[in-house]
């Protein structure tokens, strides 16, 4: 499932003969999702032949995992008074440890697809709710 984006995304693809450049804004969607291997992202900016691109990536977990202590060993270098960004980030990347470390009991359902115990989404707040829904697209 997509969702439009709610901010902007710029992605720039180098060759050594070739530059590919592009933006993802709010008439643009993406979809991220973890599949049997890693992460999947996709930015889609649909239209006719001429405005219409496709990006697709897929991260392995040993990858993402260090891409995201990399994200940690710079969040220090946030504004302090970039709170609104701060904040965003912080409840996204909680939503995503909950998720990882939520127990489930034998039978429930989990990232393979199937859904996680109904009584742990129940203790999220509403934000929290729709960024581990998101997040397990």
């Amino acid at each position: 499932m997509t969702r439009p984006i709610p901010d902007k995304a710029e992605v720039a693809l180098e060759y050594p003969d070739k530059l590919y450049i592009g933006t993802f804004q709010n008439t643009a969607r993406f979809n991220a999702h973890l599949d049997q291997t890693g992460v999947s992202l996709t930015l889609d900016r649909p239209g006719d032949a001429d405005t219409r691109k496709s990006v697709r990536m897929h991260f392995h977990y040993t990858l993402f995992a260090d891409i995201l202590r990399d994200l940690a060993n710079t969040a220090a270098s946030m504004p302090p008074e970039d709170a609104v960004h701060r904040d965003a980030l912080r409840t996204a990347a909680e939503a995503l440890y909950r998720s990882l470390s939520a127990d489930t009991k034998p039978g429930s359902k989990g990232i393979d697809g199937e859904r996680p115990d109904k009584n742990e989404i129940s203790e999220l707040s509403p934000e929290e709710e729709v960024l581990l829904l998101h997040a397990l697209e």
